[in-house]
């Protein structure tokens, strides 16, 4: 292995967290050894670019350092290849992080896991989802939470820093429920009536909704969530228990478990690790041991 590693950077990530940030984790790399080049873009194709050359360089590890925005487009560059991909979490939701054990929002914590991983095993070798050429680590949304995403995106900066807040109110008032096609594998297609469809590769999305609780990020499937129809009411109810993934006890919540799910519905936008993938219909589907990351393994001490 090459002793020179790649710092994928997104200075604006956390509000600013991102520039940084990079700093502290650079010195731990260097201290530990190794040689640390860094890599920005001008915008996401720029970065996603950038990237993918220090890849195709040979760079000894691609160690983003950002939110799970950036996180995206670097399994992007290192999906299916030899290349391990590191973590240092300054985000706001860091939910691709949380996921896999690594330290938030310390920097200089995370960057001692790289390395430690890095001059030890190697990291480990987890599932990624794909749906058409895009790569996942956490969950692809799709249906009230897809919504919410949309009518903020259409807000913009009218809003402010409540766009979320209330975009998510006037997605409540206009609560109906959708008519999605499911097919799960090679099975047979269901109609259901849903309020939304969620497909895991990890558990949680949204900075710690753990709408997936339970998936595994190296079992070689994908959960697939599906909150049936039901009033705002039951909705207001059972949403404050995501947190918690209690959530998946209500009878108005299904669990399936798949290698590839096709979802179609009219009208709905779909989200994964929080970036827009486009309409329905799409498929999904998990990728076995598509990535190798810099974490420790289930169960282990982190080293932070």
């Amino acid at each position: 292995m090459t002793h020179e590693i790649t710092l994928f950077v997104n200075p604006t990530a956390g509000r600013g967290r991102g520039a940084h940030a990079a700093q502290p984790a650079a010195r731990v790399l260097r201290d530990a050894g190794f040689s640390v080049r860094t890599v920005l873009g001008e915008d996401a194709p720029d970065a996603l670019r950038r990237a993918r050359e220090a890849v195709a360089a040979g760079t000894g590890a691609l160690i983003a350092v950002g939110g799970d925005g950036l996180v995206s487009l670097a399994l992007r560059a290192v999906a299916g290849t030899p290349t391990p991909l590191g973590v240092i979490a300054v985000g706001t939701g860091n939910d691709f992080a949380r996921s896999l054990g690594l330290p938030v929002r310390d920097p200089a914590a995370a960057g001692r896991v790289a390395a430690g991983a890095l001059k030890g095993d190697g990291g480990r070798g987890i599932d990624l989802g794909r749906a058409g050429d895009h790569w996942f680590g956490t969950v692809l949304a799709s249906g009230f939470d897809s919504r919410v995403n949309d009518r903020g995106n259409r807000m913009g900066r009218i809003a402010g820093r409540f766009t979320y807040e209330l975009a998510l109110l006037a997605e409540l008032a206009a609560l109906r429920p959708i008519p999605y096609r499911i097919t799960l594998d090679d099975g047979e297609t269901r109609e259901v009536e849903a309020i939304l469809v969620a497909v895991g590769n990890g558990d949680s999305y949204g900075g710690g909704m753990r709408i997936c609780a339970g998936a595994a990020l190296d079992d070689g499937l994908l959960d697939v969530v599906v909150v049936a129809d039901c009033d705002r009411r039951t909705l207001l109810r059972v949403f404050p228990r995501v947190y918690r993934g209690t959530h998946l006890d209500h009878p108005k919540v299904t669990v399936h478990r798949a290698r590839s799910v096709r979802l179609a519905a009219e009208g709905l936008t779909a989200y994964a690790d929080g970036e827009r993938l486009g309409p329905l219909p799409l498929t999904a589907e998990c990728v076995p041991g598509a990535v190798r990351v810099l974490a420790p393994r289930p169960g282990a001490a982190d080293g932070a």
